[in-house]
């Protein structure tokens, strides 16, 4: 059973990032229509640099390292976001229930930035997706039921291990997937799974309400201001 405050932030995370891809369409000089499902509806390269895009190319670009923070918000077609968000209907209720919606949404929003961070250090050009801040949760989840063990511990340890192997196989048959990214989240998630703890261990309190709040606002805040960066691209 999902409370209603882990509801409305599950419901304001995915509604964040249809926004932003909406935006980036918006955005989009010369947007092309394909019957190819990984590539149909998908953003120009200019708008996602301009809407905050990660990666050595918008690195050599800017020299602003927030995109590590904006990119986890960013998609590269209508299946990439379809996939990512439904991902996060599994993934954010399971984390929340765990670790309480505070420190559930930090570690979405932190391990996001570091598997982008990891991204940039490897050397990945241009980088995109929900997918670092969802293998974050993964690596929280996985540290859990590691760390909490018996009957429902390894349950959730065995579900995990089961996305890691989906991740791992996914990363070496499809093209252009960002596998720096999801190791770098997933390790970002799974040490500030140890750092933070869980609902047994520590109940949520006003640290975890406080990191959350100032994460959030951060996000928004750098997310507002690649917008607004997108209006000059339209506009000139």
């Amino acid at each position: 059973m999902i409370d209603d405050r882990t509801k409305f932030t599950i419901q304001a995370v995915i509604w964040v990032n249809v926004i932003m891809y909406a935006l980036s369409l918006l955005f989009s000089r010369g947007l092309h229509f394909t019957l190819n499902p990984l590539t149909a509806l998908a953003p120009s390269t200019d708008a996602l640099i301009f809407l905050g895009a990660s990666g050595t190319v918008p690195l050599a670009y800017s020299h602003d390292w927030s995109s590590i923070f904006t990119a986890n918000w960013l998609h590269g077609s209508l299946l990439h976001i379809l996939f990512n968000m439904m991902a996060l209907r599994t993934l954010a209720p399971l984390t929340a229930k765990e670790f309480g919606v505070y420190r559930m949404l930090s570690i979405y929003i932190l391990s996001g930035a570091g598997g982008f961070f990891l991204s940039c250090v490897g050397g990945v050009p241009l980088t995109i997706g929900a997918s670092a801040g969802l293998c974050g949760l993964i690596g929280a989840l996985f540290y859990f039921g590691w760390s909490r063990g018996g009957i429902w511990g390894k349950m959730v340890f065995d579900q995990t291990k089961s996305w890691i192997f989906s991740l791992v196989l996914i990363g070496l048959i499809l093209p252009n997937i960002n596998n720096w990214g999801h190791g770098g989240g997933f390790a970002a998630g799974f040490i500030l799974a140890f750092l933070f703890g869980y609902e047994e261990c520590r109940r949520s309190g006003k640290i975890d309400i406080l990191i959350c709040t100032g994460m959030s606002v951060f996000t928004c805040f750098l997310l507002f201001r690649s917008v607004f960066q997108g209006f000059e691209l339209i506009l000139k």
